[in-house]
């Protein structure tokens, strides 16, 4: 019975690896990815964070900007400076607590001028834009102005995007989307946030 059993597995392994071997040997193209991080649940700045410094890690040159937070303490962003990640954050806390929509804009359009020439640097191989999403949903970031730039971008500049409810518009361009879904948060148990595990 173990023995075939074991007979079994193996056969399954082997069409499941000849499935795979073929859709490796069809993705030959090496191109710069639009990837977006998107929905309700919590993770997605941390895997954006993730993304960049896997690619710190291979010795690539990266950008981030940081729209919405930013007067917390940003564990990553202590750890990526000292590895010569540039950072342009807005640094006006949530919107819900400043209030002030004319201040908002200002910020992230100072933001956007200092990240998209990032966008445009041939020697950047990865731009992380974390939380841009609230950024168009709030209309501080005209749509058409930040996907113009995101297609113009050097072929090879790989893209990130964080934040709950992307515009369709980058939707449709990513390359890539992944959604995030909560199913249980520790803060709706009353459990407030942490340095080290949340920011």
């Amino acid at each position: 019975m173990e023995k075939r059993d074991q007979e079994k597995h193996r056969e399954r392994q082997q069409r499941l690896k000849a499935k795979v071997d073929a859709k490796v040997a069809a993705a030959s193209e090496e191109r710069g990815v639009l990837l977006v991080l998107t929905g309700n649940g919590k993770g997605k700045s941390t895997a954006g964070f993730g993304t960049v410094l896997r690619a710190v890690g291979h010795g690539k040159r990266c950008a981030v900007a940081q729209f919405i937070k930013g007067q917390w303490e940003c564990g990553e962003r202590n750890i990526l400076t000292e590895l010569g990640v540039p950072f342009y954050v807005m640094d006006t806390g949530f919107t819900w607590d400043t209030q002030d929509r004319a201040a908002d804009t200002a910020a992230a359009e100072a933001v956007w001028a200092q990240i998209r020439r990032a966008l445009a640097d041939p020697a950047v191989d990865l731009v992380l834009l974390d939380e841009l999403t609230y950024m168009l949903s709030y209309h501080y970031l005209d749509v058409e102005a930040v996907c113009d730039a995101i297609a113009a971008r050097p072929p090879h500049q790989h893209v990130v995007i964080t934040g709950r409810a992307c515009h369709r518009r980058l939707l449709e361009m990513a390359d890539t989307v992944s959604e995030i879904t909560p199913v249980k948060h520790a803060f709706e148990a009353g459990i407030k946030a942490q340095a080290g595990l949340d920011w």
